[in-house]
Order: structure tokens, then C-alpha cells, then sequence
């Protein structure tokens, strides 16, 4: 059987490749000191995408998304170049970098639940960003679980320490907790590492959903999981961008790196 592709945009939409760019990576590089993460990284993600970044260990995956979010500032001896374009304007520009953040959210590849409530933990951003009106928050916190397919489990202990909850719901409570930020973007970091494989299918419906709502990036070292979702994908080796390409090209054999295709065939990674 084949594996399931990613949702058909609306008829009548245009392809990924042809939508507004949201996000423009040039000439990106990232140094830890002396050792190099990244290389002269280039490619754009487009609107409504669902973009997957796939690669072996060490191979600079999450060093994208840490500059990306400019997450960098939190890591010592981190270094980033060139420039990371949001809706056409440098991220490195941007003088408040928590709004900016809030237009770019992270699910990490271990759930990170904050020592709060399941309502706190999806109320912070809303209550960070000035909202006050509890029934705005109670709607805000519902939609946000439900998008994340949740709500029907915790509705009734939303009281309950969010760090209470199994591996499976505390991935999904830190995506709920991403999207109350009413993200333009969703970097996920390996979301699917730390949860069985029933958990995983659930969050990646949820993901084939969101696609309408937001452009999604999704960094997996399961190159099924990107041919079930993304529709575009980017092979990241030893700090190099090899190539990005229709994703199902990457099983198809039609691209122009042979380490991609040996990547993809298992030959190594």
C-alpha cells in the first residue's frame, strides 16, 4: 500500500512551489566555535507548505531550526551567518525577538511540559500577549487542544498538571501550546521521537490539518514519515544542503545527488 500523501490543496491552488514565500533561508551558516554545523544553507518554504528537512545525525538539522528562531542566543559559542528571511524581512532585524517568536513556534523533540496546569500551559502565550477576558482564554485554550487532538481527553482535568499526562499527550499539549501563539510558521524538531506509533499517526493528522492554516517545517530522521507529509523536502548531509525536491522524487529516484538516493535507500544514516 502506498503511503499516505499529503492533503490536496484546494482546487484551483496552486502548487507549494508557485505560493508567496514565507520563509527565506540564504546562504545560511552556523558555527559552534570552531566546528561548523552549517554550510551555505539556501532554499525557500512557500505558503500552506509542508516542508520536510531530513538527514543523519549531525548533519545540522536542528542548528537550522535554532537559527531559524534564533534560538542561538540561548547557546553558548553559537555563531549564525547570512540571512533568514520572515515574509521578506531579516529575522536578525527584528528588535523584539519574543514577538517574533510568538510568529514562529517549536515543538522540541522531547515534550517540554512547564510545571503548570494543562490550562496554564496553553493560556501562558495569550495571557503573555495581554489577554485577560477569561472566556477569550477558555475558547483560546479548547481550540488550541482541539487542533491538537486532545481536548477530548483532558477536557475534564484541564486542572491537572500538564506533566501528569503520558509521553504521547505531552507532545500534543506542546503543540497545542505553540499554536495558542497563533504561529505563521511551526518548526517540529523530531516531534514523533519520544511517542509510540499510534501517538505518531495522531499528530500526523493533525499536522495534514494545520497545512491549511499554517506553514509547517518538519525535521524527521524518518524519511516515511516525510513522504506521508511534506511535499517538498531538503536533504541535509555534514552541514550541506545536498538538494531539496518534490518529496516523492525521493523515492521515485529522480534526483540529482546519488547520496540522496543512497541516503533514502538506507545505505548509510
Amino acid at each position: 500500500m502506498n503511503p499516505a500523501r499529503p492533503s490536496s490543496p484546494p482546487p484551483g491552488a496552486p502548487p507549494p512551489d508557485e505560493r508567496p514565500v514565507v520563509l527565506s533561508v540564504r546562504d545560511l551558516g552556523v558555527r559552534y566555535g570552531d566546528h561548523v554545523a552549517l554550510r551555505s544553507v539556501s532554499f525557500d518554504i512557500h505558503q500552506g507548505e509542508i516542508f520536510g528537512i531530513i538527514g543523519p545525525a549531525n548533519s545540522g538539522k536542528t542548528s537550522l531550526l535554532r537559527a531559524i528562531n534564533r534560538m542561538d542566543e540561548f547557546v553558548d559559542g553559537m555563531s549564525v551567518s547570512g540571512t533568514v528571511e520572515l515574509f521578506g524581512r531579516d529575522v536578525r532585524r527584528v528588535r523584539n525577538v519574543y514577538a517574533l517568536r510568538r510568529r514562529i513556534g517549536v515543538v522540541f523533540p522531547l515534550p517540554v511540559g512547564l510545571p503548570l496546569t494543562v490550562y496554564d500551559n496553553v493560556a501562558m502565550a495569550p495571557r503573555l500577549a495581554g489577554v485577560r477576558d477569561k472566556a477569550t482564554l477558555d475558547e483560546t485554550v479548547e481550540r488550541c487542544l482541539r487542533r491538537a487532538a486532545l481536548w477530548d481527553e483532558v477536557k475534564d482535568r484541564l486542572d491537572t498538571l500538564g506533566s501528569l499526562l503520558s509521553g504521547g499527550q505531552q507532545q500534543r499539549l506542546t503543540i497545542a501550546r505553540a499554536l495558542s501563539q497563533d504561529p505563521d510558521i511551526l518548526l517540529l524538531d523530531e516531534f514523533s521521537i519520544a511517542v509510540d506509533p499510534v501517538t505518531t499517526m495522531r499528530i500526523e493528522d493533525v499536522l495534514r490539518q494545520l497545512r491549511d492554516e499554517m506553514t509547517i517545517v518538519l525535521v524527521t530522521n524518518l524519511v516515511q514519515q516525510a513522504r506521508r507529509l511534506a511535499d517538498r523536502t531538503a536533504f541535509l548531509l555534514m552541514g550541506e544542503c545536498v538538494e531539496v525536491v518534490d518529496t516523492e522524487q525521493l523515492f521515485t529516484g529522480d534526483v540529482a545527488d546519488e547520496r540522496t538516493r543512497h541516503y533514502v535507500e538506507g545505505r548509510f544514516g
